[in-house]
């Protein structure tokens, strides 16, 4: 069984933050759940281009607001508390901020913490199963 605190994640090697974001990671590959699970915080006023070619992803907004944009076809959509949103087909997209905008995602195949997004918006797949497998390794031996 796995308990965690959100509260004691933030100045941890669970938090990571970037221009636009913080997220906190609640699950990670070490943890052999096959997901990856974060609460993450988008920053008010702030535009974020992603694309995770490697990854599917499941978003559930639970606070502000904002918009999403599929960048196959320009469909805008907008973002509240309990709006879901499943990039199933590796959609490139844009995530705008209104307000500070609070998720809930998971990932598949799970994150090993250190990510951030590369020129395209990707996480990298073949440094995570690297780092991933060292992590677990490190974990079991420990």
């Amino acid at each position: 069984m796995i308990i965690r605190q959100l509260d004691e994640i933030p100045g941890t090697e669970r938090e990571t933050a970037a221009e636009n974001w913080v997220s906190r990671r609640l699950l990670l590959s070490a943890d052999g759940m096959g997901f990856s699970l974060h609460d993450t915080i988008i920053y008010p006023g702030t535009e974020t281009r992603m694309w995770y070619k490697h990854h599917l992803e499941a978003v559930y907004c639970i606070e502000g607001e904002g918009e999403l944009e599929s960048l196959s076809d320009g469909q805008k959509y907008a973002i509240r508390p309990g709006t879901l949103y499943a990039l199933n087909a590796h959609d490139q997209h844009i995530l705008r901020s209104r307000t500070k905008l609070r998720m809930v995602c998971v990932f598949n195949p799970p994150c090993t913490g250190n990510e951030t997004h590369d020129e395209d918006g990707a996480y990298c797949l073949a440094d995570q199963r690297a780092e991933g497998q060292s992590l677990l390794a490190a974990q079991v031996s420990g």
